[in-house]
Parts: structure tokens; C-alpha cells; sequence
């Protein structure tokens, strides 16, 4: 394993990784990294899997024969990608095994179509819940208000839960609090709390890439010097949350019962824009207790020349005060940008699903 990456799994940070294939499974790069760079987890998203199914021919046998029993769009594409994601999660389960649960973990996204509707997220969770069927699996949901109560109940039922799309960190701390009553729920009903495990998604360079966009349409030299600073910032003051979390009753009673911490993870860790350095969102946000799920490009990097030196993250809560600060001053609507990211978010899954069923079908007809 690279120094780098072995110093940043020291400093309490898990690596996954944000990419899943057909082709890199059965080629054992999964297995690889797993091997050589500590990848300890994989999130997969509606995008990744149009990716992979648009390239190569790993996935035809499995097309034909869907083909050959007349199945619908929808019920291929879930077979598809539920393979993969059971694949995978074979592929991680001594991680899972070696770290009592914690790791080596598997996500798989409700369909992005429901994010609005709390009832048809719920049934999807379970539905999908009981298609992987590996413990290892995380169902993700996204942090939408509909999707609030469906973290609750899920959580509830003892389906392990990746919430996703978080921005805000007034929408965080509702994600904690809705995972925080899952567990309580289940307290009640006997299920057993070691055995839900849970991350939040909190998005990283998105908000960069959406804030520096508004700092230059403002163009003043101080609104210029803040790009690049929003995201870690606000990501830093969502671990402080999370510790305020930690520390309260509640969950000192939860945890008392057996539950585990719901971790943060940073996600939307490749930086999009190419003046800032490649490890950005690896090298500034590194504390205990927290996962960073990385695409390959970014891991690559954070081994070959990541420079981890310790906490980067609960040293900085005051500067990350200053930065959100500085940014409300030079004319940063904190609240409009989120909302955006949010909508937009949902809106790239719901896309990148259609293309989905849309690029199934087609292969489908050649089958």
C-alpha cells in the first residue's frame, strides 16, 4: 500500500471507492485495489452505472438472456445492477468480516424518480434490501425532506442506510436526527442496533464548483480570494455537528443499546476544477471516523502524491467559521446555493437513470 494512503486509513479515514463496473469485477481490479490501495468500500450512483453498461461487452450474456425471458426495462436493469452490486459485495466481505461490519460496505441508490415520495422510497429500500441480500449492502436514500422519514423507517426496520445528496448543514443535522429516531424505532421493536450500520453523503466540490461560479459573476477581489474554500469549509463544520451529535444524551443512550455512529462521508471528492490542487478534498479533510469516497482518478493521486500530516479537519472549526462568514458578506446566498445543488442533484440521478433504462432497452432489442 502507498505510504500516503496508509497514513490517511492511520488518521481514521476509510477509503472507498465512488466507481463500480462489470469489467473491472470480473477483471479483478476491484480485488486490487481492495489489495493494494485499502479501497475498503464502493458507492455506485445512477451515472456510474450508465457509464459502465455503455462500454464493452461485460454485460451481454446477462443482457440475451434477460432478452430471452421477455423481461421489462425496469426489472433488467435492476437485475443488472443488483448483480454487481452483490458481486461486490462478495469481493468485500472479509473487509466486512475484519472490521466487525464497519467496512466494507456496498451502495446501491433507490430509483433517483422516487426522491420526492416518501412511501415509494420506503418500499424500494426494502425491495432492494431483500434483492441483494448481503449484509454488507447500503441502500441509498436521498437527503430530500420526502426522504427524511423514509431514513427513519428503514433504519427502523434494521436496512442499513447510505443517505445521499446532503448539502446544507441545517438538511444534516435533519438526516442525523431522522437516523437518530430510526434507531430509537428499532430499539422499541427488538431489532438489533449493531447490525445497521450507516453513512451521510455530505457533497463536497459540488458546492465549490457551484459558489465560485456566483464569486466570479461578483468579480471583487475579496469575492475572488473565497473560490475554492466553500466546500471544505462547510464540510468541516458538518463533522462538527456530528460531533455535537456524539456527544449528546440521545446518542449516548443509542450507543449504550449497541448502536454504531452514522459516519460522515465525503463525497463528490474529485475536484472539478483543474487550478486547484488534485487532492484537495482528500488532503483537507482528514479526521477520525469518516469515509471518503473517491473516484480512481483521485485515489491515484492521494497515493502518488496526497500529502496527509494529521487532523486537517477539528483544528479548523473557527476558520471554517470565517470562511462561511466571508462568503455571506461578499453576497453568497448560503440557502439559494444548497436548494440549487439539491434540485440539481436530483435532477443529474433522474437523468442518468433514464439513460439507463434508455441504453438497457436498446440492448435489449440487439439481444
Amino acid at each position: 500500500m502507498s505510504e500516503n494512503l496508509k497514513r490517511l486509513v492511520e488518521a481514521g479515514v476509510s477509503i472507498w471507492l465512488d466507481d463500480i463496473s462489470r469489467d473491472r469485477l470480473r477483471g479483478g481490479g476491484l480485488a486490487a485495489l481492495v489489495k493494494d490501495k485499502n479501497v475498503s468500500g464502493v458507492t455506485s450512483n445512477p451515472t456510474i452505472f450508465a457509464n459502465a453498461l455503455s462500454k464493452g461487452d461485460a454485460y451481454d450474456t446477462q443482457l440475451r438472456d434477460l432478452a430471452v425471458r421477455g423481461v421489462s426495462v425496469e426489472e433488467a436493469v435492476r437485475a443488472i445492477t443488483t448483480f454487481d452490486i452483490r458481486w461486490a459485495a462478495d469481493v468485500l466481505r472479509p473487509v466486512y468480516d475484519a472490521t466487525h461490519g464497519v467496512d466494507g460496505r456496498v451502495s446501491i441508490e433507490v430509483d433517483p424518480r422516487l426522491a420526492r415520495k416518501t412511501e415509494p422510497t420506503i418500499a424500494e429500500a426494502r425491495a432492494l434490501w431483500w434483492l441483494v441480500d448481503r449484509p454488507n449492502v447500503h441502500i441509498k436514500i436521498p437527503a430530500t425532506v420526502e426522504g427524511l422519514p423514509a431514513i427513519t423507517q428503514a433504519i427502523s426496520e434494521g436496512i442499513s442506510v447510505n443517505v445521499t445528496l446532503i448539502f446544507s448543514l441545517g438538511r444534516y443535522r435533519q438526516v442525523m436526527d431522522a437516523w437518530l429516531s430510526g434507531l430509537e424505532k428499532a430499539a422499541a421493536a427488538g431489532v438489533n442496533l449493531a447490525s445497521i450500520e450507516s453513512v451521510a453523503s455530505f457533497f463536497v466540490s459540488r458546492l465549490d464548483t457551484e459558489i465560485d461560479g456566483r464569486l466570479e459573476k461578483i468579480g471583487t477581489p475579496e469575492a475572488l480570494g473565497l473560490r475554492g474554500k466553500a466546500g471544505v469549509a462547510n464540510a468541516r463544520l458538518a463533522y462538527a455537528a456530528f460531533e455535537e451529535v456524539m456527544n449528546s444524551p440521545r446518542w449516548q443512550a443509542l450507543r449504550a443499546a449497541g448502536a454504531r455512529p452514522q459516519r460522515p462521508l465525503w463525497a463528490s471528492t474529485g475536484v472539478k476544477n483543474p487550478d486547484y490542487p488534485d487532492t484537495l478534498y482528500v488532503e483537507q479533510l482528514v479526521t477520525g471516523g469518516v469515509v471518503n469516497t473517491m473516484p480512481e482518478k483521485t485515489l491515484e493521486a492521494a497515493a502518488d502524491h496526497g500529502r496527509i500530516s494529521g487532523d486537517t479537519v477539528r483544528p479548523f472549526y473557527q476558520q471554517a467559521w470565517d470562511v462561511m462568514a466571508s462568503l455571506k458578506n461578499a453576497g453568497i446566498d448560503y440557502d439559494d446555493v444548497v436548494r440549487v445543488l439539491e434540485e440539481e442533484g436530483v435532477e443529474k440521478f433522474e437523468t442518468s437513470w433514464n439513460e439507463l433504462l434508455e441504453t438497457v432497452k436498446a440492448e435489449l432489442g440487439k439481444a
